[in-house]
C-alpha cells in the first residue's frame, strides 16, 4: 500500500478509536501530501519517496518546535509536539545506528576515492542519495567531516 493511502486509512481508524493525537498528526501530514499532489507539475501523484521527505520534514519541525517550547518553559506544548512526532516516526524507515552509518560512509568514501575535507561534496552527494530516510542529513554531514579529517 502506498504511503498516502496508508495515512488516509489510518486517519479513519484514529477517528474510530477517538485517538486525538494520532488523528491530528495524520491530518496534518495528509494536508501536506495533498498540497504536494496538487502542486504545479505533480500530475496529481505523490510518490512514496516524496511522501517520506514530507514526513521527515514534519518530524524535524516537530522536534525543533518541542525544543523551543522546552526552552520557553512550556512543557505541555513540547509534550504535544513530541507525541505527534512519535506518530509520524512510525511511518519512516528505521534509522541507522551510528556504527551502521559509519560503516556505510566508509564504503562510500572508498568508492568515491575521497582523501580529505576537500572531497566532502563528492561524498555527501552520494551519501545523501543512498542513505535518504535512513539517517538525518546533519548526522551524515557530521560523520563525514569526522571521517575525512
Amino acid at each position: 500500500m502506498i504511503l498516502f493511502d496508508q495515512v488516509s486509512a489510518d486517519i479513519k481508524s484514529a477517528m474510530l478509536a477517538k485517538d486525538k493525537v494520532r488523528l491530528e498528526a495524520l491530518r496534518n501530514a495528509k494536508k501536506y501530501f495533498l498540497e504536494a499532489k496538487t502542486a504545479p507539475g505533480a500530475n496529481d501523484t505523490l510518490t512514496d519517496e516524496a511522501a517520506l521527505k514530507i514526513l521527515q520534514k514534519l518530524v524535524k519541525q516537530g522536534k525543533d518546535s518541542a525544543q523551543i517550547y522546552s526552552e520557553q518553559n512550556r512543557p505541555e506544548l513540547a509534550e504535544a509536539e513530541l507525541a505527534q512526532v512519535a506518530v509520524l516516526e512510525t511511518y519512516l524507515p528505521k534509522q541507522m545506528s551510528a556504527e551502521e552509518l559509519e560503516s556505510e560512509l566508509k564504503k562510500i568514501i572508498a568508492e568515491v576515492g575521497a582523501t580529505g575535507a576537500q572531497d566532502m561534496g563528492k561524498v555527501m552527494g552520494r551519501a545523501t542519495k543512498s542513505l535518504a530516510g535512513k539517517a538525518e542529513g546533519r548526522v551524515i554531514s557530521e560523520t563525514v567531516k569526522r571521517l575525512l579529517s
